[in-house]
């Protein structure tokens, strides 16, 4: 068979032989021998010279320059209407933008009578507005290949639209829209209250959604403690007109910031500015005050697992960017970041905690991650909750309450331990502390190759700061953190009350005081 093949491909090369020659009769490379290696070279990969070498430069193709080392980013530039609201944009290379608005307005801007209305808000994004129906909205998005997302939290609310550079006048004119003139309509509103209720029922499972909420309420008096999720009970209380007033009074001119990256300014401003330029400035709000008391939750649950998050506050918040930095170098040397589970593959295996826990051998499965919640109200809360799952890997043995018991006593000790030593000085060494920093660093840095995230940063820091940080500010204080840093940032989170949330099987987790001298 192979010898038949090969004979009629011989016969073929005697048809094609002066075409194949004058294809390639602009390179020198191209020699009148055939191949060596016959179909077994051909089907192996062996080397024929028939063809040029792919080493070969081709006629009339020109390389591009090579980068050089060092490419300046753009520069944020920013622009204030009459009315207070505030444009900026930074321009990239990128072929696609993102353009976000973002409004200083969330669950801590709710009353009585609105409570809820920001988790509902979150939902009713790119619904319906006065000029546009929500099937008209999805098929313009869809036309140009665009995703629009919304996110709310107790600061701010932010809606974002995501689509190639060309298409920025339409993303501009339909994200104002979508914003600005939203129509809620009743049977829309009626849709979205059912879908947010049955969210809040799958909810019932996600312990660590339910400890972040448990935490504030607990840990909070005054509008930081405002859910951010809202209860089946405010639900029903919300309706269009609920809706319409909570968005006149917060969705005000100096209150708003539209950021986009990727984006030439002039262009940006040259569609924004008549669509936001007659936006009300509306009444002047007092910020919503907030303190911290510290606190016990605590709720029943049969979820297969106990969970607990333990919490300390830091006065300052992002507008002490020292403490706020140091901070982060801690979480990172705490736990990794947001979450790590032992085992995972680079997730906080060389952290502080997870070595304990995993050299202790006492928690059969366990998750334990750490989150900061810094706000631009003064306060910044230090979490880490901690997930238990007692598993039998042994098809006889038995666990009694008393060793599930001990299961989560072992695991507050570790953990109280843990906080008090990088309380101390001397206890974290240099290399711990430069892992801890270059992870922190990398994480601002790839965190910042989405231009999602580029100019959802933009935005928040302008509604924070009024200005964008650099991101060299950020790492050059990333830098300067040393290890007596650590310890005073530790001893001041120690110095505050303890929150205390737990959910699952509570029966047996300590009492609140008892967790809480631990930490003395």
């Amino acid at each position: 068979m192979y010898r038949a093949a090969s004979s009629r491909i011989r016969s073929l090369k005697g048809h094609v032989g002066n075409r194949t020659l004058a294809r390639f009769a602009s390179s020198s490379a191209v020699a009148a021998k055939s191949s060596s290696g016959g179909l077994f070279s051909w089907f192996t990969g062996g080397s024929s010279s028939s063809l040029p070498p792919l080493d070969f430069p081709l006629k009339g193709i020109e390389l591009p320059s090579s980068l050089p080392d060092h490419v300046e980013t753009g520069k944020t530039k920013i622009t204030t209407l009459p009315n207070g609201v505030r444009i900026a944009s930074e321009t990239s290379a990128n072929p696609a933008a993102s353009i976000g608005l973002y409004v200083n307005s969330g669950s801590m801007y709710e009353t009585p009578v609105s409570f809820g209305a920001t988790h509902l808000l979150e939902r009713m994004a790119f619904k319906s507005t006065t000029n546009r129906s929500h099937l008209r909205v999805v098929r313009e998005v869809e036309a140009i290949g665009g995703n629009v997302t919304a996110s709310a939290s107790r600061e701010q609310m932010g809606y974002t639209y995501d689509a190639l550079k060309t298409y920025v006048p339409q993303m501009v004119e339909l994200l104002v829209d979508s914003v600005r003139n939203q129509a809620f309509l009743d049977w829309e509103v009626t849709e979205q209250i059912q879908k947010v209720k049955a969210e809040i029922a799958e909810y019932a499972n996600n312990s660590e959604t339910l400890l972040l909420e448990a935490i504030h309420s607990a840990g909070y008096s005054g509008a930081l403690a405002n859910a951010l999720l809202a209860s089946e009970g405010q639900l029903n209380s919300l309706n269009s007109t609920v809706l319409e007033e909570f968005v006149a009074a917060n969705y005000t001119a100096p209150r708003i910031v539209l950021a986009a990256s990727g984006v030439e300014h002039e262009e940006l401003l040259k569609y924004a500015e008549p669509l936001l330029s007659d936006l009300p400035g509306g009444a002047h709000v007092e910020e919503p005050k907030s303190v911290y008391v510290g606190g016990d939750h605590r709720v029943m649950a049969d979820t297969g697992r106990t969970s607990f998050a333990l919490a300390f506050e830091l006065p300052g918040g992002w507008l002490k960017e020292k403490d706020a930095m140091t901070l982060t170098v801690l979480q990172m040397l705490m736990g990794g970041g947001g979450s790590f589970s032992a085992g995972g593959p680079g997730k906080g295996m060389y952290s502080r905690l997870c070595k304990l826990l995993d050299i202790a051998k006492l928690l059969i499965s366990y998750f334990c991650g750490f989150e900061i919640f810094a706000y631009a109200h003064n306060t910044t809360l230090y979490l880490m909750i901690v997930q238990l799952r007692v598993e039998c890997l042994v098809p006889t043995l038995i666990l009694d309450s008393a060793y599930c018991c001990e299961q989560i006593s072992e695991s507050i000790d570790v953990a109280a331990k843990e906080l008090i030593a990088v309380a101390t000085n001397g206890e974290v060494n240099q290399v711990q502390l430069d892992r801890a920093k270059q992870s922190t660093k990398s994480a601002i840095l790839m965190n910042l190759e989405s231009r999602m995230v580029a100019s959802e940063d933009i935005g928040r820091q302008i509604l924070t700061y009024g200005e964008r940080k650099p991101v060299e500010f950020f790492l050059k204080a990333v830098d300067e953190v040393s290890a007596k840093d650590i310890a005073s940032i530790a001893q001041k989170l120690l110095s505050s009350p303890l929150t205390m949330a737990t959910h699952g099987d509570v029966s047996n987790v300590p009492t609140y005081d008892s967790v809480s001298s631990k930490f003395h």
